[in-house]
């Protein structure tokens, strides 16, 4: 009987690899996660949801999550015409400012925070100048939005730089030459290319505002009702040791970021089958 010669795998390491990717989400996601719902799941459902809807927290996920959504809508209209000025325009100075986009990836957030502070304050160099003018952003949801501008804009201008620069400009002066204006072609042409990369940013970026800390607890105020965030009402927490409480919350920040990713996804898989 001939000997049955086991056919060669097209993916070598295949089952190495799918190891090694099940064991880092378990050892670095799932354990984790699992704990964060167990400890929560102590309080039973009434417990977790009388933790949730306390005035002082339902505050404090308002200025969350709608200082994330401002400052991600903000990144979105900022980022695309920075992105494109970047990526098209070659002028002194382009590597600089280009280098600069990537500084809050390499500056601890906690610097950031203490520098925008420093500057926005009535007594700080801007602060003194908008002070006449009535407007205040340090210690306010301003500050806030403006720290998470900060913090959020690379996201975007990272990911729609690569998109323009696949571009083909000939596309645009075809749509020129057949007499559509500069907005025509834009609306027409090349957002429906720019739209899903500019929807990732928005997402990476909101993503990234909702958790953030360190560059929001000095300029934040950290006025109960008034500018307190959910991640410091979670530390707070942890500093009574109601771990319960801090999970409750930390739980319910989690799913409530999960569902609006998923309709982010969802909305940038129609608008990319929609550029097909």
């Amino acid at each position: 009987m001939p000997l049955l010669l086991k056919k060669p795998s097209a993916l070598p390491g295949f089952k190495w690899a799918l190891g090694y990717v099940a064991l880092y989400l378990l050892l670095l996601v799932l354990i984790p996660l699992g704990g964060l719902f167990f400890k929560s799941a102590t309080l039973g459902w009434a417990g977790w949801w009388h933790a949730l809807l306390t005035p002082r927290v339902l505050a404090a996920f308002e200025v969350s999550f709608g200082t994330a959504l401002a400052a991600a809508l903000i990144n979105g209209v900022v980022g695309l015409p920075l992105a494109w000025f970047l990526c098209r325009y070659d002028f002194p100075g382009r590597r600089l400012a280009d280098a600069l986009i990537d500084l809050p990836f390499a500056m601890p957030t906690a610097v950031a925070g203490i520098a925008l502070t420093s500057l926005f304050v009535p007594q700080g160099w801007a602060g003194r100048l908008l002070a006449p003018l009535g407007i205040s952003v340090a210690y306010t949801r301003l500050g806030i939005t403006l720290a998470l501008v900060f913090i959020g804009l690379p996201f975007v201008v990272r990911s729609l730089q690569p998109v323009i620069e696949e571009l083909d400009p000939a596309v645009e002066e075809a749509a020129s030459g057949l007499g559509a204006s500069w907005a025509q072609a834009f609306r027409r042409v090349i957002f429906p290319e720019l739209g899903p990369a500019l929807l990732t940013g928005f997402s990476l970026a909101f993503a990234r505002s909702v958790g953030e800390y360190g560059s929001i607890v000095f300029i934040a105020g950290n006025m109960p009702m008034k500018t307190e965030i959910v991640p410091l009402l979670i530390i707070t927490k942890l500093e009574q040791y109601d771990y319960a409480g801090a999970t409750a919350l930390a739980s319910a920040m989690l799913l409530v970021s999960f569902i609006l990713l998923l309709l982010i996804n969802h909305l940038q898989a129609r608008l990319q089958a929609g550029a097909q």
